[in-house]
């Protein structure tokens, strides 16, 4: 069987406390989307770059238990996996401090490994990135990846782009507008929010993202609005999924990330864009309600991905 593929980079993540305390995990957008992929029972691969150090092993022996691969792994001698901290409100809105120059995920597609890690690429069921994995990397080897998603693509690869934006990881807003407009054409399934569009773009309703993404000739998109609910596009057909309101929110850390595994997970099993947005809505409600970007295995939310029989 085929796998999915998500490519980014994990770092250790420090949650801080209301009382000044650290707890110390693991994080990262599409990290998250691959470990929630895998509760879903999606076979799933990691590709990124880690060091060789204890951290970095902790991480492979995590994601191993999950069942997620980590065949597509390179490891840097003497390196270390980026860092970041995470201030949390009384709202459960956060913000993101970061220490990840040296990060070995950065050098990905300049590393002995690239070519083998490409060649498993062109093989996947669907390659899922977004616009951090794409702020990591230096232009040449954005380059080399787009050319990777357009071989893959090509074979009958599906790819699968959160638009996920983090104005710091970026030199300036023309360059991220350019690779951005590149990824949707690069993109069978594209997850956009109106907040991300608002940062990269200016003022932006649902319905100017929602545009701009028919406009780029994107096959199958959803919107996320700044209230619970998102729209479905898929050919010319749209719709508007509300999700249901949670009201003990404890932290939105993964929210949108847990919400593409869903979404992912049941398309890949054949359910409509309407039906696998309720799935994301389901599974991203859970998440929301516990700290950190990872639940506990017992607060997973029953999830039946298989099509209802007619």
């Amino acid at each position: 069987m085929k796998r999915m593929a998500c490519i980014g980079e994990c770092m250790m993540e420090l949650s801080e406390h209301p009382d000044g305390t650290l707890t110390r995990g693991f994080g990262g957008d599409t990290l998250n989307t691959a470990l929630y992929l895998a509760r879903l029972g999606v076979p799933v691969d990691y590709v990124t770059a880690l060091g060789d150090d204890p951290f970095s092993d902790a991480m492979i022996a995590a994601w191993t238990e999950e069942g997620i691969g980590t065949g597509l792994i390179p490891r840097l001698a003497h390196r270390l996996p980026g860092l970041y901290l995470i201030q949390t409100d009384n709202r459960g809105e956060r913000r993101f401090f970061y220490w990840r120059d040296s990060a070995p995920a950065r050098q990905l597609f300049r590393l002995p490994e690239t070519g083998a890690i490409e060649a498993a690429l062109r093989g996947a069921d669907l390659i899922y990135l977004s616009g951090i994995t794409l702020s990591l990397f230096d232009p040449g080897s954005r380059d080399r990846l787009f050319d990777v998603l357009a071989a893959a693509r090509a074979g009958g690869v599906r790819i699968a782009f959160d638009t996920n934006f983090r104005a710091r990881g970026w030199p300036d807003f023309a360059v991220a507008r350019e690779v951005f407009e590149q990824a949707f054409k690069a993109s069978d399934i594209v997850l956009a929010s109106v907040e991300d569009h608002a940062l990269l773009y200016g003022p932006a309703d649902p319905e100017s993202v929602i545009d701009h993404l028919r406009a780029a000739a994107v096959r199958e998109s959803v919107v996320k609005f700044a209230s619970p609910a998102c729209h479905v596009m898929a050919g010319d057909t749209g719709e508007v999924i509300e999700a249901a309101p949670v009201p003990d929110v404890v932290d939105t850390t993964a929210a949108g990330d847990s919400f593409a595994a869903g979404y992912l997970a049941a398309r890949r099993a054949g359910r409509s864009p309407a039906e696998a947005a309720r799935i994301g809505h389901t599974l991203a409600g859970a998440v929301v309600r516990h700290r950190g970007a990872i639940i506990p295995q017992a607060a997973m939310p029953a999830i039946t991905l298989a099509p209802e029989a007619s």
